[in-house]
């Protein structure tokens, strides 16, 4: 695939960044995501993350996939990050999700199953252009390869212990449950019974511009020790994207 294909530009308003999205072409473009990883996940949410390398997110799976920047042409600093990994690569180690969850009804979709993961973006940055961006480089990454699915685990954090996760998961799945031919099992999950369901609780924006899109919640959350979140199963068939967010996205 040409990885110039999907680079696309924001357009430029007054006092906001001049901000552009594109597929890292080097290694160290490569690495200036991992350390928006690491400081993101380690620094500010407390991970543990395994690195051989002080002040960088780096792990088995990063050779294997493409990873999406988005980058501030004043300062030139990535600023958000995406890790793509295509099923003809996912062929050769699988996929990160399987780690949490049993993906056996999904064996079918693998062909055509882009995952992603690894998603941040820099507190400075947080705002819809930047989400924007990410989702513009993804749906074109989509439609020129083909594929037809993505997948991949949507993170909430278990600062109050899971109450706020296991609240959230509850309301959604009012809504947003994908079908039982699609529902995956989580490996090691909340423990739903024991927590608090019927708190409030705010949709964090990943989540919330997934299932604007179209997507799926395919099961429980499952708990990963290391980043100490609940990871709600997502999953997202292209052809489910909004008629809107089409339009937006994939131009």
């Amino acid at each position: 695939m040409e990885q110039t294909h999907i680079c696309q530009h924001a357009a430029p308003r007054k006092a906001r960044p001049k901000l552009s999205v594109c597929l890292a072409r080097h290694a160290d473009e490569i690495v200036e995501a991992q350390r928006l990883r690491y400081q993101i996940f380690a620094g500010e949410l407390g991970a543990k993350l395994p690195s051989r390398i002080p002040g960088i997110d780096q792990d088995i799976y990063d050779p294997f996939c493409e990873h999406l920047i988005v980058r501030d042409a004043d300062n030139s600093e990535v600023v958000g990050t995406y890790r793509i990994l295509s099923p003809e690569k996912a062929r050769n180690i699988g996929y990160y999700s399987e780690n949490e969850f049993d993906l056996t009804r999904l064996q079918h979709l693998r062909p055509r199953l882009v995952e992603i993961g690894r998603s941040c973006v820099h507190p400075d940055y947080r705002n819809g252009a930047t989400i924007a961006l990410l989702w513009a480089g993804l749906a074109h990454y989509m439609r020129a390869g083909g594929y037809e699915y993505l997948t991949g685990c949507a993170s909430v954090s278990m600062a109050d212990g899971g109450h706020h996760a296991a609240s959230l998961y509850h309301r959604l799945t009012q809504e947003y449950l994908g079908p039982i031919e699609y529902r995956v099992f989580p490996r090691c999950p909340l423990p739903m019974a024991s927590l608090r369901q019927n708190e409030p609780a705010e949709t964090p924006p990943l989540i919330k511009g997934y299932l604007r899109a179209g997507a799926y919640v395919c099961g429980e959350p499952a708990w990963d020790p290391d980043f100490n979140t609940a990871d709600l199963p997502i999953l997202m068939h292209m052809a489910r994207l909004e008629g809107r967010y089409a339009r937006h996205f994939l131009g």
